[in-house]
């Protein structure tokens, strides 16, 4: 076995885990692209070595997703297989787990109607409800990850000769995921401790408002009542500790529905869902997104926004370092789970209700009435750099610096 090897299979091993953290006598989905078949049978078979029941892997092909665009009727966007959500709302009700490698081709869907796009997705996440709120209310275990695929790595490693993307990709991948340390497992444990600590320290600092300035932004956003920090991962319903995101560099919470007002430009390509949006900028009043425009895809972002009347307020603010291990790759890599980890960001749509207390018990009625968004959606787009300064607002009114020049005070 050559050293890539023994790395593929340390990362496999991670990531059933750490990531989802498979129990024994336990089901596992796993969503793969096809071209990542090597690492996903690794990670079939470290599932079944840590007591799973059953591996269902379900395959993904971009280029058949691509042909449906090019091919099918009018009619086949606003269809979603009910079977098919059904099937996962019911592994989801029996405790099961779910890992999927989420690497979308950047360009995949360049020259295709944006409307087209927009309308599947929203057909996928209404007939998804269900499933949906045992992920965000965490009372399943899910990990999101990432491996090299072609059209992935020839957009974000350009600069190299072709032979070079993917052995380059695969470097990146590991190093952001500490795979490279003798145990990468341990090393895991001590980061998800080290974000444990920022996220306790802003816990107790109780913060009701914070203040973002950066070049395009200027953004102020109020707290809900109760609402809560988190970072690196949670325990699900039945008490099993999981990594929802590898990598992960950021802790999280919620702001108020309806407490942003200001101006956010953000500071990478953001892609969404196989379409590029750059250089986004949008002016919220009373937490509602009330203008907007792009550089490039302002097109794709209105089909966003459009998407239900909670896809034009924020449900999500991150706070990541700029000198985070990610940020320090120096490289743009056009995939949200990655570039969300190497800059703070903030999320358009729904909320998680583990961010608020009691969140998981409330209504969707009640959840807006407490401050928190709900949405169909939930898109993350980056605004931090080197340049964005955070202040934090006590209840006394007193103003505390919580980011400078883009990293913890």
């Amino acid at each position: 076995m050559d050293i890539f090897e023994k790395n593929l299979e340390k990362y496999a091993e991670l990531v059933v885990k750490v990531g989802v953290n498979i129990q024994p006598g336990q089901v596992l989905i796993v969503n793969a692209p096809i071209e990542t078949a090597d690492l996903t049978r690794l990670i079939v078979a470290k599932a079944y070595d840590a007591g799973a029941k059953y591996v269902q892997v379900d395959w993904d092909d971009e280029r058949v997703t691509r042909i449906r665009y090019e091919h099918a009727p009018a009619d086949s966007f606003g269809y979603y297989p009910q079977w098919q959500a059904d099937a996962m709302e019911q592994l989801a009700a029996g405790g099961g787990a779910i890992l999927r490698i989420k690497v979308p081709d950047p360009e995949l869907f360049r020259g295709i109607d944006s409307v087209k796009v927009s309308t599947a997705v929203k057909a996928a996440a209404v007939a998804n409800e269900k499933y949906q709120a045992y992920v965000r209310n965490n009372k399943i275990s899910w990990s999101l990850i990432k491996a090299p695929t072609r059209a992935w790595a020839d957009k974000v490693y350009a600069d190299l000769p072709e032979e070079e993307r993917i052995p380059a990709m695969w470097d990146a991948v590991f190093r952001m995921n500490r795979v490279y340390s003798d145990n990468p497992v341990a090393a895991w444990r001590e980061h998800i401790a080290q974000l444990k600590e920022k996220q306790n320290h802003m816990n107790a600092k109780r913060y009701k408002s914070f203040h973002y300035r950066a070049p395009g932004t200027d953004l102020h956003i109020d707290m809900p009542e109760g609402y809560r920090w988190l970072g690196g991962g949670d325990e699900n319903e039945s008490g099993v500790y999981f990594v929802a995101n590898m990598p992960t560099e950021e802790i999280y919470t919620m702001p108020h529905r309806t407490g942003v007002n200001g101006t956010v430009t953000s500071t990478m390509p953001l892609n969404l869902n196989g379409r590029l949006v750059e250089g986004l900028k949008l002016t919220f009043k009373d937490g509602k997104v009330v203008e907007y425009d792009a550089e490039a895809g302002r097109e794709h972002l209105t089909t966003l926004l459009e998407t239900d009347d909670g896809a034009s307020y924020l449900g999500e603010m991150a706070l990541v370092p700029h000198d985070s291990p990610i940020s320090k790759l120096n490289r743009v890599f056009y995939n949200t789970g990655i570039d969300e980890n190497a800059s703070c960001h903030f999320a358009l749509g729904s909320a998680y209700p583990v961010n608020i207390e009691g969140g998981t018990k409330l209504s969707k009625e009640e959840l807006v009435a407490h401050g928190a968004n709900v949405s169909l959606t939930h898109v993350d787009f980056m605004v931090g750099s080197a340049e964005l300064d955070i202040d934090g607002v006590l209840e006394d009114g007193t103003i505390e610096p919580v980011f400078r020049g883009g990293r913890w005070v």
